[in-house]
């Protein structure tokens, strides 16, 4: 039977990827025991607010909002996440390395290209780390997860399920105000995409999918393969 050191290893591009996307979710998992470590490919160094020190600052206080146990970087190049083996070997050493039983991506339809080849470099690097004779330079042992899943980030897609967050809303709207430089960058800020309502929309978007599952907030996410209705995400009985 497989061994897992944490419940949940989540990746994106940049810092407050996982946020935007499954915030709600990775705060109602922690409360609950579940163990969380989130690992962001770049340092957004190429983001038109913030710097590269008040993103880490940022990142740091999030996860602790969230009760995430560790937050690594691997500081890959930003708009520099091409599919190529050395990535994928990197990726592949911290899957193994936390063994974890459930790996998040983002969702690959999304406008910010980084997003789409964060979710296929995970996508490859969740196959390579189960294969026993992939080697990495971590020298970790092969390891298998239990499932990958997608996220959204920019995204409006129907999801294949979703995680009632209703009690965790007020606090993933608290964990993404920590990016006070990219949601909220006062009169100096460059105008982005992400200082023009972008967090209305987020709670919009998770009011949606709520409604439609017939509770009042909810976070979205996509699978490669049909989950059994007998277990939850976890692989545990209901």
């Amino acid at each position: 039977m497989a061994q897992y050191k944490v419940d949940i290893l989540a990746f994106g591009a940049h810092s407050d990827d996982v946020e935007i996307g499954m915030a709600g979710s990775i705060c109602k998992w922690t409360k609950n025991g579940r163990t969380a470590v989130i690992c962001d490919l770049t340092e957004a160094e190429l983001s038109s607010n913030g710097s590269v020190k008040t993103r880490h600052q940022e990142a740091a206080q999030a996860a602790t909002c969230m009760g995430v146990e560790e937050r690594l970087n691997l500081r890959l190049p930003d708009r520099g996440l091409i599919l190529t083996d050395e990535y994928i070997r990197q990726i592949t050493n911290v899957i193994r390395q936390y063994q974890p039983k459930l790996v998040f991506a983002p969702f690959p339809e999304d406008r910010h290209p980084d997003h789409g080849r964060c979710a296929e470099l995970v996508k490859e690097a969740f196959f390579s780390a189960g294969i026993r004779k992939y080697e990495t330079s971590g020298g970790y042992n092969a390891h298998k997860a239990k499932n990958l899943f997608y996220y959204f980030i920019n995204s409006n897609t129907r999801p294949d399920f979703v995680v009632d967050i209703t009690d965790f809303m007020e606090k993933k709207m608290s964990v993404l105000q920590s990016y006070q430089s990219q949601f909220l960058p006062g009169p100096a800020g460059i105008p982005t995409p992400l200082t023009d309502g972008y967090l209305e929309r987020v709670q919009a978007r998770e009011r949606i999918y709520g409604l439609e599952a017939g509770i009042t907030y909810a976070e979205g996410f996509k699978t490669d393969h049909p989950i059994l209705v007998n277990k939850d995400i976890f692989g545990e009985g209901l």
